[in-house]
């Protein structure tokens, strides 16, 4: 059952959404190029959950949390399982360009010996993804975990050119085409947060994120101190869609760890649609007994679903 929620409520949600269309480039007031589709009557949302201590929590059940849906609290649900942890499906994709090579080694050495020491991820699961100068170009998938990977990184002079955002996007349609509804789908993203000539707008790259139902988790590569736009748009990447944010400082490995310790506690739950307001739906996982508990899902979805 779906209850409205009062209007307030959904105040702290707000501030992303603003974000989320006030960085894109695309001009003000100009409505986006909409086809829609049949629709669905249900909603499927993916999320994870985390202790006080940021620490997966394998145990949770339906009457620990709720869902906020566009204003209306969701408690009845359709189905509640546990995530399948052996369908998680892993792209990492690397800014090559010359402002972030520098870390680029020690960092991928690191998360390919992680990878290649974890087990319940299936080889075929993982893909390397690569962009600097002009289209994204996929280095390995299903092979990854060998030793030659970080050596089929571009070489060279870069032309100082990043297209960020198509990356993004060709990473998050790759990752979709190569899965079905049932796979959770991790997309590790490093980079400086720097686009400097994608033919996709930042909104595309987000909008890609939360229809394909694709979690970034962003780690940033960048030397600057302070407030960086690269570095906003790494943590807007991270919670618009559910992932997370990591500084460089913090190690690739230990955000790899983090990523996959939160899908040993990552759940999808079904319910039905709550109402039929064309556009987007803001949702938010909260907890209904014990504050301690944290959630992470992507920032909401579309209805009807739209391609452009």
């Amino acid at each position: 059952m779906a209850i409205p929620l009062p209007a307030r409520r959904a105040w702290p949600i707000l501030p992303l959404i603003m974000f989320w269309v006030g960085t894109s480039p695309a001009v003000s007031g100009d409505p986006p190029d909409l086809t829609y589709r049949t629709s669905t009557t249900e909603v499927r949302l993916t999320f994870s959950a985390t202790d006080q201590n940021d620490h997966g929590v394998a145990t949770l059940k339906a009457a620990d949390f709720a869902v906020v849906d566009t204003g209306f609290i969701v408690r009845d649900f359709q189905s509640f399982t546990r995530s399948d942890y052996s369908k998680l499906e892993i792209a990492i994709l690397i800014d090559s360009s010359e402002s972030v090579n520098s870390h680029l080694g020690k960092e991928i050495a690191d998360t390919l010996e992680l990878l290649s020491q974890t087990a319940g991820v299936p080889e075929q699961n993982i893909s390397l993804i690569s962009f600097r100068d002009s289209k994204p170009a996929l280095l390995c998938s299903g092979d990854c975990r060998t030793s030659q990977t970080a050596g089929r990184l571009p070489s060279g002079k870069s032309k100082q050119r990043t297209p960020l955002y198509d990356a993004i996007v060709f990473a998050c349609e790759f990752v979709s085409d190569h899965t079905d509804a049932q796979t959770e789908k991790a997309l590790i993203l490093f980079s400086d947060g720097q686009d400097t000539e994608s033919l996709r707008s930042l909104r595309d790259a987000l909008d890609a994120a939360v229809m394909h139902n694709v979690q970034i988790y962003s780690i940033d590569l960048s030397d600057s101190a302070g407030y960086d736009a690269g570095r906003q748009a790494l943590r807007a990447f991270a919670a618009a869609s559910g992932g997370r944010f990591f500084p460089a400082r913090n190690g690739s490995a230990r955000a790899l760890d983090t990523i996959l310790e939160g899908y040993r506690a990552s759940y999808s739950v079904s319910y039905r649609l709550p109402t039929r307001a064309r556009g987007f739906h803001t949702v938010q996982v909260l907890p209904t007994h014990n504050r301690n508990l944290q959630f992470r899902s992507r920032s909401g979805y579309y209805y009807p679903e739209y391609i452009r």
